[in-house]
């Protein structure tokens, strides 16, 4: 099996629902991404799939929080827009995007610098 990743950036806002401290507030994060993908296999030339392919699918989804409240934008309007939420979401729209033959494996959502949420199926 073989893995790829790439690492990538958002800027976004965020508060949290029902939430007792800080976090309540609207606040934002650079959040750190890594998109982790696996497939068994290569193509013609050895590449399981590109990086750049993998950048400008997962960033079909994540163009639609950069630079934005993530509270104003579904489903996060209704869900709670913890670190443990997006990186669900994300995880599960990315892998709706990817060719037949690769799969999500990980994705790391830093919410800062020091912490750091990770899903995996």
């Amino acid at each position: 099996m073989y893995y790829l990743s790439i690492d990538t950036m958002i800027s976004a806002a965020h508060f949290l629902r029902g939430y007792d401290g800080n976090c309540s507030k609207i606040h934002g994060h650079n959040w750190k991404i890594r998109i982790t993908v696996k497939t068994d296999r290569l193509n013609d030339i050895g590449i399981g799939l590109d990086f750049n392919e993998i950048k400008e699918l997962s960033w079909q989804v994540f163009k639609l929080y950069d630079h934005l409240c993530i509270n104003d934008v579904p489903p996060f309007d209704k869900i709670n827009p913890t670190a443990e939420n997006l990186a669900r979401h994300f995880y599960e729209q990315i892998d709706k995007l990817l060719p037949a033959h690769v799969k999500m494996h990980k994705i790391s959502l830093w919410e800062t610098e020091n912490f750091l949420v990770e899903y995996e199926v």
